[in-house]
């Protein structure tokens, strides 16, 4: 059992680090913002690169942070059954949900996902505008790299849920169920 809190805490340190990194992307989004906006508004400059950019880098932000944000447990959750659980409840309910939603999904869109990019890459994919960005695949591989950290995050907290039902107290203690919103995985 501490093999897998020592998995879950690695895994976690793993996807913070690109969470982290892909955090710093909102600063290169902004910038790009803000250079649109003041070209189109004084300058009367429109750019279909810009706006692409806009949205590759919104979408790298997001899903970069996806895996981090779920290992910190700051996501978009329904709260109403699980806040008033015990944490034993809980640990139950992120164990199947981790296993009966979440990972079969991010199986699904790793599957599709590599597809995908695979499709771009072969063709060359490029924008539909003449003067938009063109290999299209690099922003469409961040979505299986988006969520493979995803699903490591999942199988951190599989790991941690695992380790509270059935390892012993100390252990267990350690695995963040204990307290709603405990378990931050950056230690």
């Amino acid at each position: 059992m501490k093999a897998l809190l020592v998995f879950a805490r690695s895994t976690e340190r793993f996807v913070a680090f690109f969470g982290r990194i892909g955090a710093w992307a909102i600063v290169a989004l902004m910038l790009v913002i803000i250079t649109d906006v003041t070209l189109r508004r004084w300058f009367i400059i429109g750019s279909t690169k810009l706006q692409e950019l806009e949205w590759h880098l919104h979408g790298a932000l997001f899903l970069t942070c996806l895996g981090w944000a779920f290992s910190r447990n700051a996501h978009v959750r329904i709260e109403l059954v699980s806040e008033r659980a015990s944490a034993r409840t809980r640990a139950w309910i992120e164990l199947w949900g981790c296993i009966v939603f979440l990972l079969p999904y991010v199986a699904a869109i790793l599957i599709f996902g590599a597809d995908y990019v695979s499709y771009s890459l072969t063709y060359n994919e490029a924008s539909a505008s003449p003067t938009g960005l063109g290999n299209r695949w690099i922003i469409k591989a961040f979505i299986p790299f988006g969520f493979a950290l995803l699903g490591l995050a999942a199988l951190a907290r599989l790991s941690d849920a695992v380790v509270y039902l059935f390892g012993a107290k100390e252990l267990a203690a350690q695995a963040g169920f204990g307290r709603p919103h405990a378990h931050t995985g950056d230690s």
